[in-house]
């Protein structure tokens, strides 16, 4: 049995209380929100706080709420948004990709912040200390290696989040509170290409809450690949947003791939190509063809890399299709 290592726990009952908290202690703190991922890293060591500041009690993290859009609160769980009328009628691929996470015992426990700031994740990195130990460790804990690319100066560790890709394609804003005050950012800017240090979150900031913008008229859409149909990380994943006019053409698109680079990637160059045109098959195609030169797969998931190559073109082409509500050829 591989046990959680000792470390003291602390429970605020307000924001600011949790912010001093991390504060005070620095590094050798971490916030805990659902701990469906943070407690088996730590179990395996790739995390090694001394003191876990748990989130449950900050009831400002609760709740979604209606606006200029909705608010959702960071420690919204994800059964709740994948069940939340307005957003399942609003935001359709943010509640799908919500119900794709893992399996409902962990929905239940999950929340979509931390979805929002899932550690990234790797073949050489996601294993057992004594795994990783063996191989030497790697550049991301403890090793000064990255095995994916023994030249690479980086890590190329995967942006391994669902919900991360969706937000971005709506148009998210998330509301970051820490020592210096509180700041909003789009959800686009809140990740970094580097497996290492892939949030601009400061280190003791906490996300607070997602803003989702008035998205009437649009059309969203998320498709996820993994060998399983539950449990599994994604090790691709595709979201759309389009805003259509009355007659179908496409004035505003976001196409963005996820678990193919450390960060969700926005592909302006495809997004671009749909605006001012009646989404058909042969422009879907072509999109899709675009969208799949941005994805460079290397060996740190599962499946082949010939496979996530050529499946990215296909999956790009269902997302629009379902979006916009047309059949996919491929």
């Amino acid at each position: 049995m591989i046990r959680l290592p000792v470390f003291e726990f602390y429970a605020p009952s307000t924001i600011d209380e949790a912010v001093a908290l991390k504060v005070e202690h620095g590094v050798d703190a971490m916030f805990l929100a659902g701990g469906t991922d943070l407690l088996p890293n730590m179990k395996r060591r790739q995390f090694e706080p001394k003191v876990i500041i748990g989130l449950r009690n900050l009831h400002e993290l609760q709740g979604i709420s209606n606006g200029v859009g909705m608010t959702i609160g960071a420690g919204v769980t994800l059964s709740q948004l994948e069940n939340h009328p307005a957003i399942r009628k609003n935001y359709s691929a943010l509640a799908h990709a919500a119900g794709l996470v893992s399996t409902p015992q962990l929905r239940n426990s999950g929340t979509i912040g931390g979805n929002l700031c899932l550690d990234t994740r790797c073949t050489y990195y996601n294993q057992s200390h004594s795994w990783r130990k063996a191989l030497g460790f790697c550049m991301k804990k403890d090793g000064d290696t990255c095995w994916v690319a023994l030249g690479s100066q980086k890590c190329l560790a995967v942006s391994s989040s669902d919900c991360a890709p969706v937000a971005v394609a709506l148009g998210a804003e998330v509301r970051l509170v820490g020592p210096e005050g509180e700041r909003t950012i789009p959800a686009k800017e809140l990740y970094r290409n580097d497996g290492m240090e892939y949030l601009e979150k400061g280190r003791d900031e906490l996300l607070v809450s997602i803003q989702l913008p008035d998205l009437t008229g649009w059309q969203t859409s998320y498709w996820k690949l993994r060998r399983r149909g539950s449990i599994d990380f994604p090790i691709l994943g595709v979201a759309v947003a389009l805003r259509l006019n009355e007659d179908g053409t496409c004035e505003e698109a976001r196409l963005v791939l996820g678990a193919v680079s450390s960060k969700p990637l926005l592909i302006s160059e495809a997004s671009e190509m749909l605006i001012g045109q009646r989404i058909n098959q042969l422009l879907m195609k072509q999109v899709a063809e675009v969208a799949a030169k941005f994805a460079k797969p290397l060996d740190n998931t599962d499946m082949a890399l010939s496979y996530r190559k050529k499946i990215t073109r296909v999956y790009v082409q269902r997302a629009l299709a379902e979006a916009v509500g047309l059949s996919a050829t491929n």
